[in-house]
């Protein structure tokens, strides 16, 4: 199992709206069957910490494309994620895996 996290740091106040959009793009691929639950947090500026950065999360058993399997697009994804992008300076994903039972170390 993989924790998959996205982020995005956007452009000065545009954290809450752009939380938005991307919490929204997650809700249509969970929908579509292409994602389990996302989770979206984001630091506007009343926060400590780096400022105007939303992550997207979400968990999957296989780290795999979204994109060349054969599926056809999510309709309203396209949009949302242009609107996202405009709002975006720069972006990266990162990837964990999730310690499981079955994968912890026995320590007896």
């Amino acid at each position: 199992m993989y924790v998959i996290r996205r982020a995005y740091k956007v452009k000065p106040r545009a954290a809450r709206e752009a939380a938005t959009l991307a919490a929204e793009i997650g809700r249509l691929y969970k929908e579509a069957g292409r994602r389990s639950e996302v989770t979206v947090y984001f630091n506007g500026t009343t926060l400590p910490g780096e400022r105007d950065v939303v992550y997207m999360q979400w968990t999957d058993e296989v780290l795999q494309s979204p994109y060349g399997r054969g599926e056809p697009s999510i309709p309203g994804a396209s949009e949302l994620g242009a609107r996202l992008r405009e709002l975006t300076e720069d972006q990266w994903i990162e990837f964990y895996e999730l310690l499981t039972p079955e994968k912890a170390v026995d320590l007896s």
